[in-house]
């Protein structure tokens, strides 16, 4: 595309150079540059990339989007300089793939928990109505049924928009994604236009990054305040925040609830670790998920496929035949007798959400045994919350590791254990080895109990000094069942 073109889209204070030249690609690290594309430097929060321009030029940058214009400038190079880079590179790459949201409905969903399972489902639901669907999620990026590896909730905003243009030229009409709090405040999702927003819940989670709650809080409330009056937000009246979310947005806003009369009300009339019986809009549906958090993410698929356009009575029977994403309180049977559940729960209202959840359907009826821990180089503070929250509802606690990072496994667990009293720690053990954490609890359980294994869900790895080693919950506890036969 013509780089005169392409610089349509942003606000340009100074330009030194060729404006007419085509360019190729556009990246953000000076290593991916190949003659003819254009280089953004972006001042991230590891790395400032106006440090990498004489790389980026050395690897043949015809043109570089800077805030500040180096000393030194090439004269085959056009140099472009604005006031925010972070801001533009979004904008650039929305108009360098073609607009890709202009010929598809794209709805984001936001939130701390049940972003995941509400993308997901909806990708899986439309494409049950016959629809080409792309999704963009933390498990995995797809192009209708094409799977496409992702390393982040939301991807940068030139991975994005070439992810995005491939959906629309693949024919996908609609693409459901994952909106991070990251992508909002990093401004990864800008240029790109929603169809529709959805609110899940906010609880405590990523204030490594943000600093304070409030900071959290605002950045997700910006991805509604940027919703155009065509698209619709759709909010969790259930959470606190869920109207604040909402309170100044031009969309069409609605409100999804198990608690109020709402837009789209729902109850659980039966539950136990096989599904649920629900009523939606006074329309029961039998479900095959668990627990009072799940009923709240189906409600929201169910508003947004209203909100879309679709018929009631299609949705439901669409929903009734929708099974849980992987590593989202997924229950797996031992051949002793007792329940394991493997989830992503990796924050203390997740946990807490998920234990409820598991006393609700066991009716005291057996023991609960958790198996915890917490990521390394992210939010200390979430530390004993999270064995707290797990010594409020488990008979017995097992802290152990969980993507330690570059940090030692002991300490994130001496950090656990600081939440707990005298008598908490009567039902604690600490087992740094994961693996043997598993099987310690698998030995500790009788006919009837539930094990959680929380963390990790769908991932298949533990990263310990910057190294993924092959290692999933799920084929732990599988093999583990083998050998009980």
């Amino acid at each position: 595309m013509e780089l005169k073109e392409i610089l349509k889209a942003v606000n340009i204070r100074h330009t030194e150079g060729e404006e007419i030249k085509d360019i190729t690609g556009i990246q953000i690290d000076s290593r991916q540059i190949k003659p003819g594309d254009m280089f953004v430097a972006v001042k991230g929060t590891q790395t400032d990339g106006h440090s990498y321009i004489a790389k980026a030029v050395g690897n043949g940058a015809a043109a570089v989007v800077c805030e500040t214009l180096p000393e030194c400038l090439d004269e085959k190079v056009t140099y472009i300089q604005v006031n925010d880079t972070e801001d533009a590179v979004g904008k650039l790459a929305t108009t360098f793939y073609g607009d890709p949201t202009s010929k598809l409905d794209l709805v984001g969903v936001t939130g701390t928990n049940g972003k995941t399972t509400v993308a997901t489902l909806l990708y899986n639901m439309f494409r049950k109505f016959g629809y080409k669907v792309g999704l963009i999620s933390t498990v995995c990026n797809y192009i209708d049924g094409e799977p496409v590896p992702t390393d982040h909730t939301t991807p940068d905003p030139i991975t994005l928009n070439k992810l995005l243009g491939r959906m629309a030229d693949e024919g996908c009409k609609y693409a459901f994604m994952e909106v991070s709090s990251h992508s909002i405040a990093q401004k990864r999702i800008g240029g790109l236009k929603f169809a529709g927003g959805i609110f899940t819940n906010i609880t405590r989670d990523h204030l490594d990054y943000h600093k304070t709650f409030e900071n959290y809080l605002k950045a997700k409330k910006a991805f509604f305040d940027g919703l155009p009056k065509t698209a619709f937000a759709l909010t969790n009246a259930d959470d606190r925040n869920g109207m604040v979310m909402v309170q100044n947005t031009k969309a069409k806003t609605a409100v999804y609830s198990l608690r109020t009369l709402c837009e789209f009300k729902g109850k659980v009339l039966e539950d136990g670790f096989e599904g649920m019986l629900m009523d939606i809009n006074n329309l029961e549906v039998n479900v095959q998920f668990i627990g009072r958090f799940n009923a709240s993410n189906l409600l929201a698929v169910y508003g947004a496929a209203c909100m879309l356009g679709k018929r009631p009575d299609d949705i439901l029977l669409v929903l009734s035949t929708l099974r849980p994403v992987s590593g989202r309180f997924e229950a797996l049977r031992s051949p002793k007798g007792y329940t394991a559940i493997v989830d992503y729960a990796h924050t203390p209202d997740a946990l807490a959400n998920v234990l409820d959840t598991i006393h609700e359907v066991l009716k005291g009826r057996g023991k609960v045994i958790t198996v915890v821990g917490a990521g390394g180089n992210r939010d200390k503070g979430k530390r004993p919350l999270m064995a707290k929250e797990a010594a409020r509802s488990s008979d017995k606690i097992i802290i152990t590791s969980d993507n330690p990072r570059f940090e030692e496994p002991q300490d994130i667990i001496n950090d656990m254990l600081g939440g707990l009293g005298k008598d908490d720690m009567t039902r604690t053990v600490s087992i740094a080895d994961r693996k043997e954490a598993i099987r310690t609890a698998c030995m500790l359980a009788q006919a009837g109990d539930v094990i959680l294994v929380a963390g990790k869900g769908h991932e298949n790895y533990q990263e310990i000094r910057g190294v993924k080693h092959h290692f999933d919950d799920k084929e732990v506890l599988e093999e583990i069942f083998r050998n009980e036969r």
